[in-house]
């Protein structure tokens, strides 16, 4: 079924050929302002850095003690939206998070250890001695050497995350508020 009104608008006419390029020239150049006017504009301020968070002194009755972290580990703390800590109780080594939004830079543990080379083996769910669920994994080395780690991540409310990704868009969506504290443990196998 043809329709009169979109012929005569579509036709093949120098008017119309010229009337669009007006048309579509304007949408660009529209654009184009649109663009730099908001490249231009001052940037959204970003999330207030956590100058200060408290870190529990033990876990699990055992007391912790800070480690240093590297220059890299340095660098990725200052963009974090929230602080980082490096901890230990002398057998484990704890990587502890306070997040302050939802953020992709909280990710995977199991995504850092492959990028420094050890394999991933094992994934599964376990509850400790106090009942907590983690989401658990062995990372091995090439020459052997092997790590059992575990990460969970709690929001304010109590809700516990075993799922990096499940939590991420928990957040966004508003199911999950924050802040909320993310722990990764790893210790010898």
């Amino acid at each position: 079924m043809r329709i009169p009104f979109v012929d005569r608008l579509f036709a093949n006419t120098f008017v119309l050929r010229t009337l669009h390029k007006v048309v579509f020239g304007t949408a660009m150049a529209s654009c184009l302002a649109w663009s730099a006017a908001d490249a231009l504009r001052a940037p959204a301020p970003q999330a207030p850095a956590v100058a200060f968070h408290e870190w529990p002194a033990q876990w699990d009755g055992t007391p912790l003690r800070p480690l240093a972290m590297s220059a890299v580990e340095e660098r990725f703390a200052h963009r974090f939206p929230g602080a980082i800590v490096r901890m230990t109780d002398g057998q484990r080594m704890f990587v502890m998070r306070h997040v302050t939004q939802p953020t992709r830079m909280l990710h995977p543990a199991a995504d850092c250890y492959r990028a420094l080379g050890y394999r991933i083996e094992k994934t599964r769910l376990q509850r400790d001695g106090q009942g907590r669920m983690w989401r658990c994994f062995d990372a091995q080395r090439p020459d052997g050497a092997g790590l059992g780690v575990c990460e969970r991540i709690v929001d304010a409310q109590g809700r516990d995350f075993t799922d990096t990704s499940a939590w991420y868009w928990a957040g966004v969506a508003g199911h999950s508020s924050g802040p909320w504290q993310a722990v990764t443990v790893a210790q010898p196998l």
